[in-house]
């Protein structure tokens, strides 16, 4: 079978025929391009290429979900090589971000959050009132074709409202003392969010995507269990019903500590557990996370301090040998979250290797 084929079968809770390694190098492999540190045998390799010769899949490839404005001006600029302007021009006022690039311009945080006041909050909400999503089918069609069968096309987009505004709109502190002093105001403009999002997820319902990804980043130390409960769980039980009534499958990316939300997992009613994290990275234990889990995919799992020259091979190939023992056939094996650009190549072809010993 194809990858594309073995993944639907995971997810259709059918045997896929074998383990699928779906690392996500793509940070990796960009990473090292640019500061010519691949491997030489990839001096002119594509990032295909490289999948292939680890005999992976890939897992992101396409975002074909697009944002328009009617009545909002949108402004992007660079301020210098490493920072990035954007402005939102609206008939109530305007809102400023700056955002600080690292690693060859491949990542960012913002040095300026968008969000200052609980005045601009009023200015957030009607931007989101204006934007329109729709679907991007070149686009989609483009990336299908030049994937082909090495994956599934998915796509991860907004977080769930409160979510956005802790990583960002507003920031983790300024929003959690935004709750506490203006909980109405911030409640209104949860509800005008959540209301965006519902276009937004329409067109993703109404797409040929047959999976997607709750990208939310989820960690019990920022979204407690008194947070994830009445603000969390409601978004994910009320879409997972509609994306499941369309006959399409959905993960949640859950790659902090996780400890305090082993009880709510299954009640996310997502398919899947995208980038948990186990010791020594995370705070659970294999054991404990699939104890929690139950018949939910796990999709990753090996923590990616292991890839690190300074861990012992034996940890890898031990942590690995135990994830597919405990997971597979509900296993989309892959990195929590994703492989350091230190990661020396011959340990992401170890993991191949495991995988191939344990097909043979």
């Amino acid at each position: 079978m194809s990858f594309k084929e073995m993944i639907m079968k995971v997810f259709q809770g059918e045997e896929p025929g074998g383990v699928i390694w779906q690392p996500r190098i793509e940070f990796w492999f960009w990473v090292n391009q640019r500061r010519g540190t691949l491997p030489p045998q990839f001096k002119d390799a594509t990032l295909e290429d490289v999948y292939d010769d680890l005999n992976a899949s890939i897992r992101y490839f396409t975002n074909p979900i697009r944002v328009r404005y009617s009545k909002v001006k949108h402004n992007a600029q660079w301020v210098d090589e490493n920072h990035l302007l954007q402005t939102w021009e609206t008939p109530i006022g305007s809102l400023r971000e700056v955002l600080r690039f690292t690693h060859y311009n491949l990542s960012h945080h913002a040095e300026e959050y968008r969000v200052k006041t609980v005045e601009d909050l009023k200015i957030l909400g009607f931007i989101l009132e204006d934007v329109e999503y729709y679907f991007d089918e070149e686009t989609f069609q483009r990336d299908l074709e030049r994937v082909g069968d090495r994956g599934v096309p998915q796509c991860f987009f907004s977080r769930s409202p409160l979510q956005e505004l802790f990583v960002t709109y507003m920031g983790f502190e300024n929003t959690i003392y935004a709750l506490r002093d203006y909980p109405q105001e911030v409640e209104h403009y949860l509800g005008i969010a959540e209301k965006s999002l519902e276009r937004m997820l329409d067109v993703v319902i109404a797409s040929p995507l047959p999976i997607f990804n709750f990208g939310e980043n989820i960690d019990a130390n920022l979204d407690p269990p008194p947070l994830f409960t009445k603000y969390h769980l409601p978004y994910y039980q009320k879409w997972n019903k509609k994306f499941h009534a369309a006959n399409k499958f959905t993960h949640i990316h859950m790659d902090g500590s996780l400890k305090l939300l082993l009880p709510y997992l299954k009640e996310t009613h997502c398919d899947g557990i995208e980038a948990a994290t186990p010791i020594p990275q995370g705070d659970v234990t294999l054991e404990e996370l699939k104890k929690a889990m139950d018949d939910l995919i796990l999709l990753d799992g090996i923590p990616a301090l292991l890839f690190l020259p300074h861990y012992p091979e034996e940890e890898l190939i031990r942590t690995t040998e135990r994830i597919i023992e405990l997971f597979h056939p509900r296993l989309i094996l892959g990195v929590s979250d994703e492989p350091p650009p230190d990661t020396p190549y011959e340990r992401l072809k170890l993991v191949s290797n495991i995988i191939n010993q344990c097909s043979g």
